[in-house]
């Protein structure tokens, strides 16, 4: 009976070592597996004290920061919901605070979200905005969806501008939503792994994208162009048919990948979002 007890004692000391850790993308630990104990023939408890080590988690290839604050909406979720399904991706939020605080320096990638572009810039406020600038422009990526897409622009007060693009028809921003079909460039198939031709995805209001002429930021590459549109709440037909819906750019020495569309939002298109942060971690991973 003295032994059954000491068996017992390691089991549950070992069970309650393999708790995971919090977080949202930490990888679960297993619990450290006790050896089956072996006994001399004289009674004598041999290895009753050996417990496996935890094993080592990976090494996360691609560390991704997620804008988690004003202005974000479920779109945040989503975007998160599809990254934390790549082993070799560690996914975590970033408030504002940690942003001022430099805390953008411990990732490789940074992602705004759908939602408010006006309430996530003015949320980081010119510290916030400055911080992220300097980010980038080290080689840091940045990946905006919609409303992230809006902040990248060089069109608002609370804009980023680190892509050379304005917005068109700004008055009629709040155009609708559902789904549209949009023209992949060539290039989609290197940066997206997207083959070049129309594909479906759902659209919510981003920016209808086209050249600033900044000549402060090198001018962006267009990946693929709105071929279908929505136009309600008073938006004129035909505006939309043609202009840019996915833009890559360079800041500095970083890179800058921008949907107006959620290719999170749906499984044929969330590949893209894992292709386009991929593209986007590639300078500070190359170092």
């Amino acid at each position: 009976m003295r032994f059954l007890h000491r068996s017992l004692f390691v089991y549950l000391g070992a069970a309650f070592l393999g708790v995971a850790s919090p977080g949202f993308c930490d990888e679960s630990r297993k619990a450290p597996q006790v050896e089956e104990v072996s006994k001399s023939t004289d009674g004598v408890d041999l290895n009753a004290s050996k417990v496996a080590a935890p094993s080592t988690p990976q090494t996360p290839r691609v560390k991704v920061a997620v804008y988690k604050g004003d202005g974000a909406s479920s779109s945040r979720k989503k975007v998160i919901a599809v990254l934390e399904k790549q082993p070799d991706f560690l996914i975590r939020d970033i408030t504002v605070d940690e942003i001022k605080a430099g805390k953008l320096d411990e990732f490789d990638v940074l992602i705004h979200p759908g939602g408010s572009g006006g309430g996530q810039g003015r949320a980081l406020g010119e510290e916030g905005r400055a911080a992220e600038k300097k980010f980038i422009e080290a080689g840091g990526g940045y990946i905006g969806v919609c409303a992230g897409a809006y902040l990248a622009t060089c069109d608002y007060e609370w804009s980023l501008g680190i892509l050379d693009a304005k917005v068109v028809d700004r008055e009629h921003w709040a155009r609708g939503f559902g789904e549209v079909k949009i023209g992949l460039a060539d290039k989609s198939k290197d940066v997206l792994g997207a083959a070049p031709g129309q594909k479906p995805i759902y659209y919510h209001q981003g920016p209808l994208l086209a050249p600033a002429s900044n000549p402060d930021i090198p001018d962006y590459e267009e990946l693929a162009k709105f071929e279908t549109e929505i136009a309600k709440n008073g938006a004129t037909p035909g505006v939309m048919t043609g202009c840019t819906a996915i833009a890559i750019g360079n800041f500095k020495d970083g890179r800058v990948l921008c949907f107006s569309p959620h290719p999170e939002h749906d499984s044929p298109t969330e590949s893209m979002l894992v292709k386009a942060v991929e593209w986007a971690a590639e300078v500070r991973k190359s170092k």
